[in-house]
């Protein structure tokens, strides 16, 4: 019986460890995939009008007033942004105010009378009719946004006629924590590889900010019964507003340029991220039990939306499942051949190991290289020390973030887990060139 348990928990974890492999790598396989993940060249029109949309919450003045700022510098003639902010958060509410000022024509402010989450700002700022870009672009209250990235969203909204434009976000402050080094690799290889694939293939858990969606999609007719905004029920807005599009066949462009992707902080504390990392599990959870992905047109993708929306809870549990199949192999009393199995689960976690430490490499040329003017956070053998001693406990981490997700979700617990903003990432300089060593 236990070696039976054994070789099936080996083979179902190897095969996930491998096909999760598969997909890290899909920017790097040839020269060809990789220069396709980036945005084109822009044409420099300003074809369409896009509205920017900013829910804060209880953030830190000086941290949303360099957002809005790097908003301001855009080099798009016809956008603008609306900030959106809670009944009950008087403070925010007047920065919000004081930014409005800067630029009436520009910024306006909305006041969200039930703001309980992100999805319910969201939802009040469509509900205001101030609205009125052709694109609806989210943000988040930290970020960092690229002077010509609405140009070159623009542009790839006309050139590949999308209904969605995911931009690339990267974290940047490694330096902060050994868990901020492994959150900032996980975005690197999220944004620079995953969505691509999952684009490609028609299905998309799009990101929490820097995505861009034609207005009509969210915003019906009016008298209209249909669907309209984000679910405000959802913990994971982004990726059910995803799921929901990709169900309905609309087509998402992912690009992701190092010179031109919005820059975010990673949580400050452990526990902090834990309740992030816990809210989007338990997002996923409930977008995989409200089921709109079996409405997907072919197997493959209903497949994929199965996987991908159950990873975290598969990323988790082998941080456990390992090393326990490795003592099994080693203490445990079984034929030859299962105590060889069971270590089968190492083998591509070791390799997923060794393409981290190749991407490290890269991340370090494309935001602290010699070519950048800021060396002060420089990619060194104690980071790759850091990443490789991290692995396991980052491991545990995430199994604990989707235990708690499982028993909050059981539970009924629902409420949105604020995660602080401090600024850690503005001191990152923006890079000015792209590598393509893998």
């Amino acid at each position: 019986m236990l070696a039976a348990l054994v070789l099936v928990i080996s083979i179902v974890l190897f095969s996930i460890a491998t096909l999760t492999l598969w997909w890290m790598m899909h920017a790097w396989r040839t020269p060809e995939v990789f220069d396709s993940t980036s945005f084109s060249r822009s044409d420099g029109a300003s074809g369409m009008s896009i509205t920017l949309l900013l829910a804060i919450r209880h953030e830190r003045q000086d941290v949303v007033e360099n957002t809005v700022q790097k908003m301001l510098e855009s080099d798009h003639d016809n956008f603008e942004i609306v900030i959106i902010t809670g009944s009950d958060d008087p403070e925010t509410t007047g920065i919000a105010r004081r930014l409005a000022q800067i630029d009436p024509t520009k910024i306006h402010t909305v006041i969200d009378p039930a703001h309980r989450n992100k999805a319910t700002a969201l939802n009040a700022a469509l509900a205001s009719g101030q609205c009125r870009g052709d694109i609806l672009g989210v943000f988040d209250a930290e970020d960092v946004v690229h002077p010509e990235l609405l140009s070159h969203v623009d542009y790839a909204f006309r050139k590949e006629n999308a209904d969605v434009v995911q931009g690339g976000v990267q974290l940047l402050n490694f330096y902060s924590s050994w868990y901020s080094l492994r959150n900032c690799m996980e975005y690197f290889f999220w944004y620079r590889s995953r969505l691509h694939l999952q684009a490609e293939k028609g299905f998309i858990t799009l990101g929490g900010n820097t995505v861009f969606i034609r207005r009509e999609l969210v915003e019906p007719p009016p008298g209209s019964n249909a669907r309209w905004g984000w679910d405000d029920q959802c913990l994971a807005e982004d990726c059910e507003l995803g799921v929901r599009l990709s169900s309905a066949g609309k087509k998402t462009v992912v690009a992701y340029s190092p010179e031109m992707v919005t820059r975010e902080e990673t949580p400050d504390t452990l526990k902090s991220f834990v309740r992030q990392r816990t809210r989007w599990m338990q997002g996923f959870l409930q977008v995989y039990r409200k089921g709109d992905w079996r409405q997907l047109p072919t197997r493959r993708q209903r497949m994929l939306a199965r996987f991908t929306l159950s990873t975290p809870f598969y990323q988790a549990a082998s941080g456990l499942a390992v090393p326990v199949g490795i003592a099994i192999g080693i203490l445990a009393k079984v034929p030859m051949v299962v105590a060889m199995i069971s270590w089968l689960p190492a083998v591509p976690m070791f390799l997923v190991l060794a393409f981290e430490i190749a991407a490290l490499r890269d991340f370090g040329k494309e935001y602290y290289g010699k070519e950048q003017p800021d060396q002060s956070h420089k990619v060194g053998f104690g980071t790759y020390l850091r990443l490789i001693i991290g692995m396991p406990f980052f491991q545990i981490v995430l199994m604990f973030a989707a235990l708690r997700a499982v028993w909050r979700e059981l539970r009924g617990h629902r409420d949105w887990e604020l995660t602080k903003h401090v600024g850690a990432h503005l001191a990152a300089p923006a890079p000015t060139s792209a590598t393509t060593s893998i």
